[in-house]
C-alpha cells in the first residue's frame, strides 16, 4: 500500500523538528595554506634562493652586450617542481629573436656564470614590448653640445621658410631644418 504524501504543511512542521547533520568537509589543501608562506619567502629571498631575476636585470647589459640589451630583457625564472636546473624566459622586441636563439649558448654561459653554475638549463623566448633600458653615462652617450649656427644657414633657412603661413608650422621646420644641419 502506497503512503500518502505530506502537505505542505506538514512538511514545514517536519523539517522543523528534524536537525539535519551538516556535510562532512575534508581538511584544507595544504598548497592554500602555505602559497601565501611561500609567496613572502620568493619575494624576500628570491627565486632560486638567491637574487634571480633582478640580478640578472640589473647586469642584463653587460651579459648580452649592449645590441641584445636594447631589445631584450629577461623576465623570470621558471623552476620544475621535481628540482633541477631552471628556464629563464627573455622577452624580445620583434626581430630580435632570431638573434637571441642564435646566441642562446652563449647567453646561458652567462647567465649561469651570474647565478652559479648549473642554475639555467634554457631559454623561453617571447616576443613583446621591451623596457627601454637605462641610459649608461659615458662619453658614447653624451649629448652634443647645441651650438649657434653659422649666419648664412640661418638666413638660408629663413628664405626657405618666408612661404610658410602657419606660425607653429614654420616654427617646428625652422628646429627641424637647425637640427638638419647642425648633424651634417
Amino acid at each position: 500500500m502506497r503512503r500518502p504524501l505530506p502537505s505542505p504543511a506538514e512538511t514545514a512542521e517536519i523539517l522543523a523538528r528534524k536537525r539535519t547533520r551538516p556535510l562532512r568537509r575534508g581538511p584544507p589543501v595544504a598548497g592554500k595554506a602555505l602559497s601565501a608562506y611561500i609567496h613572502g619567502l620568493e619575494t624576500r629571498f628570491g627565486e632560486m634562493g638567491g637574487p634571480g631575476v633582478k640580478l640578472l636585470a640589473q647586469r642584463w647589459r653587460e651579459t648580452v652586450g649592449e645590441v641584445l640589451a636594447r631589445r631584450t630583457e629577461p623576465v623570470k625564472l621558471i623552476r620544475p617542481r621535481r628540482g633541477g636546473a631552471a628556464i629563464l624566459e627573455v622577452k624580445v622586441d620583434g626581430p630580435g629573436a632570431a638573434l637571441v636563439q642564435h646566441q642562446a649558448p652563449d647567453i646561458l654561459a652567462r647567465v649561469n656564470l651570474i647565478l652559479g653554475e648549473g642554475a639555467v638549463e634554457k631559454l623561453r623566448i617571447t616576443q613583446g614590448p621591451v623596457k627601454a633600458p637605462a641610459v649608461a653615462s659615458g662619453p658614447a652617450t653624451r649629448k652634443r653640445s647645441s651650438g649657434p649656427l653659422d649666419a648664412a644657414v640661418e638666413a638660408e633657412l629663413a628664405r626657405g621658410l618666408e612661404a610658410a603661413k602657419n606660425a607653429k608650422l614654420k616654427a617646428a621646420l625652422l628646429r627641424l631644418g637647425r637640427e638638419v644641419a647642425r648633424r651634417g
